[in-house]
């Protein structure tokens, strides 16, 4: 059987160079790299994760935890990670904890720490003091994306602060009949996101004397399908509409622009509208939005851990604040003149 000694002797490399090499872990230059690989098609050597585990106590696999699948946030952060992953020469496990609370037990308190993984990424996961020294007590170095995480190394966005530059953005075009989109209370769980966007929302209309109208905060699931039902009940129930709507998430601003047309309203001559998150069907509506660049969360967080992982050091806990930007495209203009 071909082993790597074999790949070293056909390529005229070490033994040592030859694992970097096909591993892709350490320094090893193109040139090496591409005669170790060449080598090893030749002889149809494959590396083993498996023995080279053995060895050197690592899975080259990280743990991706997530409270949902089917949310584009979520699938845009494994997306981004997925891609790192590869890249580097590492598998990903996922977890979908779903709403079970069985089964985030069952992840926290049993999955994760059976070592089979190198590293863990936790996203939208405010995770319990237990949770957390349970993960440190095995030693792997863990990333959280979404908020803070005492003892941990976490990557964010300000979202009062987007919240409040949407909603400038509107106010800047002169709006002051403005709504708002938020998350329903369920949504609160981890890092109170729906609130701290109302509240970054509130905030920009207080300081610019603007009022909030009660009738005119609408809650939904972060869903088009949940943002549109909720969008109609905004747009038809009451004797005056607003100018404009600041939607907490994307999903939810597509929702209130498609209730929006039921009624006969133009966007953005007689509605604008605006989100946060950067999704890929808002380029398709024209949705002006916050990009907060998912993918590029998740690619972060890969890099954060095998930069400590693959130079032997122990992750030291920061707290990252990712960019994010303002894309204004056709769905948010200068209200009508008779609407003002």
């Amino acid at each position: 059987m071909t082993g790597i000694k074999d790949v070293a002797e056909r390529s005229g490399l070490s033994v040592a160079t030859v694992s970097r090499a096909l591993s892709g872990k350490g320094n090893v230059s193109p040139a090496s790299r591409e005669r170790a690989r060449a080598a090893a098609a030749e002889l149809g050597f494959v590396l083993s994760y498996h023995a080279s585990s053995l060895a050197s106590g690592r899975t080259h696999n990280v743990g991706l935890v997530v409270p949902s699948v089917h949310r584009w946030f979520y699938s845009a952060v494994i997306e981004g990670a997925s891609a790192a992953l590869l890249s580097a020469g590492y598998d990903l496990t996922l977890y979908n904890i779903g709403e079970d609370p069985q089964h985030r037990h069952s992840v926290f308190n049993d999955f994760l720490l059976r070592k089979r993984v190198d590293a863990v990424i936790a996203v939208s996961l405010e995770l319990s003091e237990d949770e957390m020294q349970q993960l440190l007590a095995v030693h792997r170095p863990i990333v959280g994306i979404g908020g803070p995480l005492p003892g941990a190394s976490t990557i964010r966005i300000d979202d009062s602060a987007i919240a409040q530059q949407a909603t400038n953005h509107l106010i800047g075009l002169g709006h002051t009949k403005i709504a708002h989109m938020t998350g329903e209370e369920a949504y609160d769980q981890d890092f109170q996101l729906p609130g701290t966007r109302r509240g970054g929302f509130e905030k920009a209309m207080n300081d610019a004397d603007c009022q909030v109208r009660p009738e005119w905060i609408a809650s939904a699931d972060f869903t088009i399908e949940g943002a549109y039902a909720a969008a109609r009940h905004l747009l038809g129930g009451a004797p005056e509409r607003p100018t404009a709507v600041f939607a907490a998430s994307d999903e939810m601003a597509i929702g209130t622009i498609l209730a929006a047309r039921d009624f006969g309203l133009r966007i953005p001559e007689d509605l604008s509208v605006i989100g946060i998150d950067g999704h890929d069907l808002g380029k398709v509506m024209g949705l002006t939005t916050i990009d907060q660049d998912a993918k590029g969360q998740g690619a972060l967080a890969v890099r954060t851990l095998l930069g400590a992982i693959n130079n032997g050091l122990d992750l030291v806990p920061a707290d990252t604040e990712h960019p994010t930007k303002l894309v204004v495209r056709s769905s948010t203009a200068v209200p009508r003149s008779d609407a003002a």
